[in-house]
């Protein structure tokens, strides 16, 4: 495929402006709703194909975002795209100031193979309300997934404006060598830390969505029944193959025994089990492999013993589990949650900082000291006071990371500033013009300057 060419096209639709006109957004917004909607039955069962992903858990974690996201932009793109005024100072005075949001351009979005419907559609709906042509290279792990996604796609939009390109790392790297106006990519840090590489010999901006050790911290005032419920699920939903899933728990020494009870409590009502449609296949061979090479059988709570040839892994719990151990040294992608206590919070605190800055973060307290201190002193993208996950289902917050868990955000009106660059623009009128910032200059305008910007 001559990616070369694709690009090109779709710059030069770009450049005949067609994208700027909001109606034309709306409209193209409007046509990919209708397209999904008519095809869910094809999009249930790609998934399906490809984890054993039910319709429930597809429509909840994948389809019911995409449609918030497109119903959300159809509403608030008109005001996200209008030109903002902002104030003048008295040296530009008569004039006015004013920002005009314009589309970056050319866009090209790398997706992932998790949920891979949500992460790769989602910066694409952003991109077009921002007013902007999309490359689409979704995942290739969800084979069927990918490829119903180029089908309804390449069947249905102008390749000029949309366009899905499939393929594996050859591919990826090949599209990387063509020029775009900016970059979206979620997946892992060492590949971010390519696709960053590539960017930068364009000096094409990137937004990266990647991933970390996420903590969940716990104190011993808190309610340990509802937070096992709500941790179990966080953690344990897609069979934790999400970057935002509590990756494992901090919890204060006194009650660690209690609250592995409940989460074991917590795991055996909810009856995890793939023939229930509740939860998930491990994506492939390799991901099993790596994940059941973390577990310590010797500190295994509850679970382990994963089924390769149906790529399952039961929700495993591992206790008295130290920083050092194997399940400790990477972001752990799948349903394995390690234990481990502190005594003071202080110390919890000084464990989480002592690793790379996380995607999210999870506090469990009825303390709004140990609430404050949690906030201000852990750097991390996104997080939840009592909950866990949850914070990704607000449009109104922005989703991203920081350090290596990321860089930029979107969801909603961030996402449309994503893909927009601010022009700033200053107008002045023809009828007066102060003379103190011409020649010659002197002293006594010198003396006037000092006192004028003084103020």
């Amino acid at each position: 495929m001559n990616y070369q060419e694709i690009i090109d096209q779709q710059r030069h639709f770009f450049n005949t402006n067609a994208t700027k006109d909001i109606s034309f957004r709306i409209k193209e917004l409007k046509r990919l709703k209708d397209i999904l909607k008519k095809n869910e039955a094809l999009l249930y069962d790609s998934i399906y194909k490809d984890f054993k992903k039910s319709e429930f858990e597809t429509y909840v974690t994948e389809l019911s975002i995409i449609y918030h996201e497109i119903d959300l932009a159809l509403v608030k793109v008109k005001k996200w795209a209008k030109k903002k005024r902002a104030s003048t100072g008295l040296a530009n005075l008569p004039g006015k100031s004013y920002i005009i949001p314009e589309p970056y351009g050319t866009i090209l979005v790398i997706g992932a193979w998790n949920y891979p419907y949500q992460l790769s559609l989602c910066p694409a709906i952003a991109a077009i309300a921002a007013g902007c042509t999309v490359v689409l290279k979704p995942s290739e792990v969800p084979s069927h997934t990918a490829e119903t996604m180029a089908k309804l796609i390449n069947q249905n939009f102008d390749p000029s404006f949309f366009k899905v390109v499939e393929g594996g790392v050859k591919e990826t790297t090949e599209i990387l060598n063509v020029e775009f106006d900016k970059i979206f990519f979620t997946g892992s840090v060492p590949v971010g830390k390519i696709i960053y590489q590539a960017a930068a010999k364009h000096l094409t901006p990137v937004t990266l969505e990647l991933g970390g050790k996420s903590p969940a911290i716990i104190t011993k005032d808190v309610n340990i029944d509802m937070t096992a419920k709500r941790l179990i699920w966080a953690k344990f939903l897609n069979a934790g193959q999400t970057c935002i899933a509590p990756d494992y728990v901090l919890v204060e020494s006194s009650i660690k025994d209690k609250l592995l009870s409940a989460m074991k409590e917590q795991i055996e009502k909810s009856d995890y089990n793939v023939d229930n449609d509740n939860y998930t296949q491990i994506i492939n061979e390799k991901n099993f492999d790596r994940l059941n090479d973390m577990i310590d059988p010797n500190k295994v709570y509850t679970g382990g013993n994963g089924n390769k040839e149906e790529r399952v892994i039961p929700p495993t719990v591992m206790k008295d589990v130290e920083f050092s151990d194997k399940v400790m040294q990477d972001e752990i992608f799948g349903p394995i949650l390690p234990v481990i206590t502190f005594n003071t919070i202080e110390e919890a605190i000084e464990k989480v900082k002592n690793l790379s800055k996380p995607l999210s973060c999870y506090v469990f307290t009825k303390n709004s000291t140990v609430k404050k201190k949690v906030l201000n002193e852990i750097s991390f993208g996104g997080g939840a006071i009592n909950d866990a996950m949850m914070h990704f289902t607000e449009q109104t917050l922005p989703f991203g990371g920081v350090g290596n868990s990321g860089i930029g955000n979107y969801h909603g009106k961030y996402g449309f500033e994503t893909f927009s660059h601010y022009k700033s623009v200053l107008q002045k009128s023809f009828w007066i013009e102060p003379n103190f910032k011409y020649s010659p200059y002197s002293t006594k305008k010198l003396n006037f300057l000092k006192r004028f910007i003084g103020l």
